[in-house]
């Protein structure tokens, strides 16, 4: 079975209620429809109930089993304006401007407060709206999760070696997120890269933090922030499995994991690899892509308090099905 279709039927071991935002695109209302119909979660379109249902009907699309909710006449409406005071009374947040960020054209934020308040299990937005517009309503409304302060996101590559990881599944990260990361970020993103591969591939992740050096075999101050990110992901998480500094031959090779880190729980079984920067993570899994022929699923967003999820603007229609299904299965924890 396909990881998609894997994680499909795991979403729909335990429904999970994920919000749609952008019900303004027409690929939207689609997916609202396919979601429902396949069962992988419950949905909710945040828009104006005749509007939708006229535009559904143009479309051709039944959106049975589907919740509307118009932000600007929600029954939850002032409860959102004072939790939304509540969250952002620090930078001077009136209810008047909470209730005008709350019922914004984007729908953003109320699909944010949805999540935040447990009345949806996590968010998909992009189709229409920016990366940086969707992020920034999950971070001033959900934030972070315990203990974390970095964003980050994971690619969960599928190759065509059984050999590599998880039956040629493996975890990379962080590959659309963060530049520069400094070790507090870096440990982060491994004990967030760590949980995903828990939820989607269902196992333990034995966890590579990826160098150009293993074991000391180069000094360079690149070499000790890995080194003292792996300290700090051990402080955050003691029962990680969890080693580094590795080259990704020594990471992913039995036979060159043993000898050049011999002893090692991790080196030549790793099924998680952190890149200590943007430009390692985003190119290295553009090249697995591209030269391997390995397939790319996501970016999935981690590290938030819950789950909200971003889509390439020219994302298709399965494509927000996908992602709906991986958010849904986030929601479960």
């Amino acid at each position: 079975m396909h990881l998609v279709d894997q994680i499909k039927a795991k979403a729909r071991t335990s429904l999970q209620t994920v919000v749609l935002p952008e019900s303004y695109d027409d690929r939207m209302i689609q997916a609202a429809e396919v979601i429902v119909g396949d069962s992988l979660a419950k949905v909710v379109l945040l828009g104006d109930p005749t509007t939708l249902e006229a535009k559904a009907s143009e479309l051709g699309v039944s959106l049975a089993g589907v919740e509307i909710v118009d932000p600007k006449n929600a029954a939850c409406l002032e409860d959102y304006v004072a939790e939304m005071v509540k969250l952002r009374e620090k930078k001077g947040m009136t209810p008047d401007q909470a209730r005008e960020t709350l019922t914004g054209e984007d729908n953003l934020f109320f699909g944010a407060m949805m999540v935040h308040k447990g009345d949806a299990g996590g968010m998909v937005a992009g189709a229409y709206n920016t990366t940086g517009d969707v992020l920034r309503a999950a971070f001033q409304v959900i934030g972070t999760a315990p203990g974390m302060k970095t964003v980050s996101s994971v690619f969960l590559m599928v190759t065509k070696n059984p050999d590599f990881g998880e039956k040629g599944v493996l975890c990379f990260a962080d590959c659309a997120v963060n530049p520069n990361p400094n070790a507090q970020a870096l440990a982060e993103i491994a004990v967030s890269t760590a949980s995903s591969c828990k939820s989607f591939l269902g196992v333990d992740a034995r966890v590579a933090m990826l160098s150009f050096s293993t074991k000391g075999s180069a000094s360079h101050e690149d070499c000790d922030k890995v080194l003292e990110a792996l300290e700090i992901a051990r402080k955050l998480a003691p029962e990680l499995q969890i080693d580094g500094e590795l080259q990704a031959d020594a990471a992913l090779l039995s036979k060159v994991g043993e000898k050049k880190a011999p002893g090692s729980a991790v080196a030549g079984k790793a099924n998680t690899l952190i890149f200590p920067d943007l430009d390692a993570g985003n190119i290295g899994y553009k090249l697995v892509e591209r030269v391997a022929g390995a397939e790319a699923v996501g970016p999935i967003v981690q590290g938030l308090a819950k789950p909200v999820n971003d889509l390439s603007r020219g994302c298709s229609v399965d494509d927000i099905v996908s992602v709906s299904a991986i958010t849904a299965v986030q929601a479960q924890g």
